[in-house]
C-alpha cells in the first residue's frame, strides 16, 4: 500500500513482502528505491540517498564491493602509472587490502573500517612505512571513486598515516668519494660512477641513459627513461613522477669520462662483432644489452671493498651527490630541481641533517669572520 509522504519524504509505501520501500527520482527521469524493515528505516535510508545526490553521487550506478572497485581502478590505472609503481598497488591491494576489507560495500565503506585495517596491520608485523604506502593506495584509489561519482567523500583521507621513524641517510665523506672516484680509474664503467657520484640520479636512471639523451654541444644530458624490471624482464619506464623528467648540465669530469667511455665502447662493440646488439645504451654489457641491475649493484660493492670503504647500497651516490652539493651552499631549490623531485619538502626532510651541518658550519663562518666577542 501507497502511504502518505511527510514533508521531503518522497514516495514511501509497504510492500506485500512487509518491507517498506521509499523512492526518489534522479536525473534523466529513473528512480532509485532504498528499503527499510519499518517505515522509519526506508524514511532514514531515502535522507541518506537524497544526501548522496546533494553531494553529487551518481545512485544510478550499480552497486559494487571494494574489491570489485580495485580491481576495476587497477585495470584502469595500468596505462597511466609506471609499471613498476602498478605491481607495487596490485600487491599491496591484493594482499592487503581486499582479503580483509574487500566485501564492504563501497558506498558503506568508513573511515574506522581504514583505521582498524591499518592498525591490524602493524600489529602483525609490517613496517610502518609499507602501512603508510597501503594507506596511500588505498587513498588514491578512492579519490578516482569520488571522481567517478561513486562516493561523495575519500574515507581514507580522514585516517592518519601511521607515524614513520626518521632514518638518517647515509653519505660518502668528499674524502671517501675521492677515494671511490680513484679506485674506479680504468674501469669499464667508469663513467657510471663519475655520473653517479656527481649527478645524483636513481640507479634505473643511470642504466636507462641512452647515447641520444646526451648533448655533447650543449654539455647537458637528459632523463627520459628509468630501467626496471618487470615481470622479470628489463624493460625502460616513465620516470618515477614527471619532475624526474628533467634536463641537467654536464660537468667537464662527467663530459670527460661519458667521452672517454664513448671511445671505450667502440672498441667493445668491434670486438663483439656480430653479436653486438645496438640498443643506444651509455652503459652497456659486452654485447650491447642494459646492464643488470644486480651485476650492477655487485661491482658497486667490489669497487667500496677496493676503495677500502665500508658496503653500502647503491642510492648512498645519489645521497653523496646532494650533500656535496648542500655542504657547497648550493641552494635547496636547485638540489631539488637536480634529484627530480616534485616538491621542495621531500627534499628538505630527506637531508634535513645536511643543510643543518652547513648552517652550522655558516655559524662557524661567521664567528671566523666577525670574531666571537670574547
Amino acid at each position: 500500500m501507497t502511504t502518505r509522504r511527510g514533508n521531503g519524504e518522497g514516495t514511501i509505501r509497504q510492500r506485500t513482502d512487509g518491507r517498506w520501500e521509499a523512492q526518489l527520482s534522479l536525473p534523466g527521469g529513473k528512480r532509485k528505491s532504498v528499503y527499510g524493515k519499518t517505515r522509519k528505516e526506508a524514511r532514514d535510508a531515502l535522507k541518506v540517498a537524497l544526501k548522496k545526490l546533494d553531494d553529487g553521487v551518481d545512485l544510478g550506478a550499480p552497486g559494487q564491493t571494494l574489491e570489485a572497485f580495485l580491481e576495476s581502478w587497477l585495470a584502469e590505472s595500468k596505462s597511466r602509472v609506471r609499471p613498476k609503481t602498478h605491481r607495487t598497488y596490485q600487491d599491496l591491494l591484493r594482499l592487503h587490502v581486499i582479503p580483509d576489507i574487500g566485501k564492504i560495500q563501497l558506498d558503506r565503506l568508513a573511515a574506522p573500517q581504514i583505521a582498524t585495517l591499518l592498525r591490524d596491520k602493524q600489529a602483525a608485523g609490517l613496517a610502518p612505512k609499507t602501512v603508510g604506502h597501503i594507506r596511500a593506495t588505498l587513498r588514491a584509489a578512492l579519490n578516482q571513486a569520488v571522481r567517478w561519482r561513486l562516493i561523495a567523500h575519500n574515507p581514507a583521507a580522514a585516517v592518519a598515516a601511521p607515524r614513520v621513524p626518521h632514518a638518517e641517510v647515509q653519505v660518502l665523506t668528499a674524502e671517501e668519494a675521492r677515494t671511490l672516484l680513484a679506485a674506479a680509474k680504468g674501469h669499464r664503467h667508469e663513467a657510471l660512477w663519475v655520473v653517479a657520484l656527481s649527478l645524483g640520479l636513481r640507479q634505473g636512471e643511470v642504466l636507462g641513459l641512452r647515447w641520444t639523451d646526451v648533448d655533447f654541444e650543449a654539455n647537458t644530458l637528459r632523463i627520459t627513461r628509468a630501467l626496471t624490471r618487470v615481470d622479470g624482464k628489463l624493460v625502460l619506464a616513465e620516470p618515477k613522477t614527471e619532475q624526474s623528467r628533467r634536463t641537467l648540465p654536464l660537468s667537464l669530469r662527467v663530459r670527460e669520462a661519458l667521452l672517454a667511455h664513448r671511445d671505450r665502447q667502440v672498441f667493445t662493440k668491434a670486438m663483439a662483432g656480430e653479436h653486438w646488439q645496438e640498443q643506444d645504451f651509455v652503459f652497456a654489457s659486452t654485447v650491447g644489452t642494459p646492464l643488470q641491475p644486480r651485476n650492477t649493484l655487485e661491482a658497486w660493492y667490489k669497487l667500496l671493498a677496493q676503495a677500502g670503504l665500508p658496503r653500502r647500497k647503491f642510492h648512498v651516490a645519489r645521497h653523496t651527490a646532494v650533500s656535496l652539493l648542500i655542504a657547497d651552499g648550493v641552494p635547496l631549490r636547485v638540489v631539488m630541481e637536480l634529484l627530480g623531485h616534485s616538491q621542495i619538502s621531500t627534499t628538505a626532510n630527506t637531508y634535513g641533517h645536511v643543510f643543518a651541518e652547513s648552517l652550522r658550519e655558516a655559524a662557524d663562518a661567521m664567528d671566523r669572520t666577525l670574531g666571537t666577542g670574547s
